[in-house]
């Protein structure tokens, strides 16, 4: 398209009242000047973009009489895009995961919890995280700790709800949520977030991705500091690169080492009362651990507990439990089976 063209459009939805579309061709006219070198054109169009939406993010948050604007959207259906609303009592010590991905948490928790002096020093905050890698790994659990070291209410999406085959309902959707967060000074959590860069069939309508993915940049640009948003994804690589780039940090998650295994068996253990009743054998079991999830892990392990529990007889139980660590063993190879993991 020619600059004469996006104009076009411009004056159509402009006329038309479709704040949507509208928003999508300027952000387009916006990355065509700067491919075609009129960058001072580009610069003057992204300042008046912005003042325009900053403007009207003050307006929509604006009370009016004695409710606010949250308060009658909240109402009418933002509840149908939320899955819940929760406060985590989670905290550092209660996630294991590789240093790399504890000092990348240590950090961003510490960005909030001196929010106060950065911004003393007109330093950015760091609010958009993405955390990736499989499934089973930590990620919902960083959310919790997260939520749980700053005391933050987290809003968990129904991304189900969110996602729409309408046309712009999606965008909208989005928009109500972001606009929580705004208010609430709350975190938002999206897990499976690749599920928005493939919003309908990416062949049969690339014009909605569009409209979606340049949603989400406008929705980054406006949020509030204090506010933060944690989207999670197994697959990274089909996140949209602009989206990406708007990430202040992206953490990966991977599948535990034999050292953060038994890190994660001791975490498990350290309250339950529960002993293993040949540690050799225990160790060993670890060891066959590896290529499971720490979500798999941990799943055997509590269920090896029950059933080493179920096999006493009432009067036998005691405050200290030995574990079988042939059920839990038994346990283990049936996981990787399942899974279609070499043992």
């Amino acid at each position: 398209m020619s600059q004469f063209d996006y104009i076009k459009e411009i004056a159509k939805y402009g006329l038309e009242n479709d704040q949507e579309r509208l928003l999508t061709v300027i952000n387009e006219l916006v990355e065509h000047s700067k491919k075609t070198k009129k960058v001072n054109f580009a610069i003057q169009l992204q300042s008046i973009l912005k003042e325009s939406m900053r403007q009207q993010s003050t307006n929509n948050l604006t009370k009016v009489g004695s409710d606010s604007y949250y308060q009658r959207l909240d109402d009418r259906d933002i509840q149908d895009l939320i899955l819940e609303k929760i406060t985590s009592d989670y905290s550092l010590e209660n996630i294991v995961a590789d240093d790399v991905v504890m000092g990348e948490l240590k950090n961003f928790i510490e960005e909030h919890d001196k929010i106060e002096l950065l911004q003393k020093f007109n330093l950015p905050v760091s609010n958009k995280l993405l955390l990736h890698g499989p499934s089973g790994c930590g990620k919902t659990l960083a959310s919790y700790v997260i939520a749980g070291e700053l005391k933050k209410m987290m809003v968990v999406v129904n991304l189900g709800a969110i996602v729409s085959s309408k046309l712009g309902e999606t965008s909208k959707n989005l928009s109500k949520i972001f606009k929580k967060a705004a208010l609430e000074d709350c975190i938002i959590f999206i897990d499976e977030f690749d599920s928005l860069g493939k919003v309908r069939d990416y062949s049969q309508d690339h014009g909605e991705m569009k409209r979606v993915v340049n949603t989400i940049l406008q929705l980054f640009d406006y949020l509030p500091q204090s506010s933060i948003v944690i989207a999670a994804t197994n697959q990274k690589e089909m996140l949209d690169s602009s989206l990406t780039r708007r990430f202040d940090s992206i953490i990966g998650f991977s599948l535990p080492n034999t050292e953060q295994i038994k890190n994660l068996v001791e975490l498990t253990l350290s309250k339950s009362g529960f002993l293993f009743s040949n540690t050799k054998e225990a160790n060993k079991i670890m060891r066959m651990c590896e290529g499971l999830s720490y979500y798999s892990i941990q799943k055997t392990l509590l269920t090896a507990l029950k059933r080493s529990l179920f096999k006493q007889s009432d009067k036998d139980v005691k405050s200290i439990t030995k574990i079988d660590s042939h059920i839990w063993k038994s346990l283990v190879i049936a996981e990787k089976k399942s899974l279609d993991i070499s043992a």
